[in-house]
């Protein structure tokens, strides 16, 4: 049974959101507060977090700068500021979603249940496609694993798998609705700014390296460097 933790200072929206995720079959564990979900994440172990941006003392943007020094757990941003400065902020800090309140809770569900979809299907392809290598770069598959001569580089769920769609064919241009459909899967009204934040924070994370495997082809998409 996957384990969510849900983090929200207002108990309504706690009660509405485990409730809908329990529904779906999902374990729930809840906090009020920025601190109490940091302290919550070595005993809950969770699966994916569900985190609001406004917080009390520790807001979401602050939560997930301290969680992505230490771990890549798939995060879906709640806000109630309809702001699009917030949302992609939210995406440049490792934010891997971002669902605007009030929100349908069929469509939060969907939204976790793709977040986890996306940790998983790696575990269903055969050994042999595992490990994939282009020239100084190789994607380990079954560990999410991503290293650049050797060096490993920590990339969130969604990262990886963007980064894994244009390893798949070296040279060839991905739109940005491609990898929307790669990453997310179908249904989901991802804009092209949530891409290209995304994408932004792969290549700085190559950067510390020296490296940049990542080609924009303006007007069209992404594709990987030959």
């Amino acid at each position: 049974m996957p384990r969510i933790l849900v983090v929200d200072d207002d108990p309504h929206i706690r009660e509405v959101v485990c409730f809908a995720l329990e529904q779906a079959g999902h374990e729930v564990t809840s906090v009020g507060s920025g601190e109490a979900a940091l302290e919550s994440l070595s005993r809950v172990a969770p699966d994916a977090i569900v985190l609001d941006v406004v917080l009390p003392e520790m807001d979401g943007l602050d939560v997930i700068r301290k969680l992505r020094a230490t771990s890549q757990t798939p995060v879906l941003f709640l806000s109630s500021r309809d702001d699009e400065v917030d949302r992609i902020l939210g995406l440049e800090l490792g934010a891997d979603d971002y669902l605007t309140k009030p929100f349908s809770p069929r469509e939060l569900v969907a939204r976790v249940k793709a977040l986890l979809r996306r940790n998983r299907t790696t575990l269903a392809q055969p050994p042999a496609s595992e490990v994939v290598e282009r020239g100084a770069l190789r994607l380990d598959r079954s560990a999410y694993r991503c290293q650049w001569e050797g060096s490993d580089i920590a990339l969130t769920s969604t990262e990886f798998t963007l980064l894994f769609s244009l390893l798949g064919s070296v040279g060839r241009v991905y739109t940005r609705a491609e990898l929307v459909e790669r990453a997310w899967g179908s249904g989901h009204h991802i804009t092209d700014r949530t891409i290209d934040s995304h994408i932004r924070r792969v290549r700085r994370k190559f950067a510390t390296l020296g490296a940049d495997p990542i080609e924009t082809v303006y007007g069209v998409g992404y594709r990987l460097r030959a």
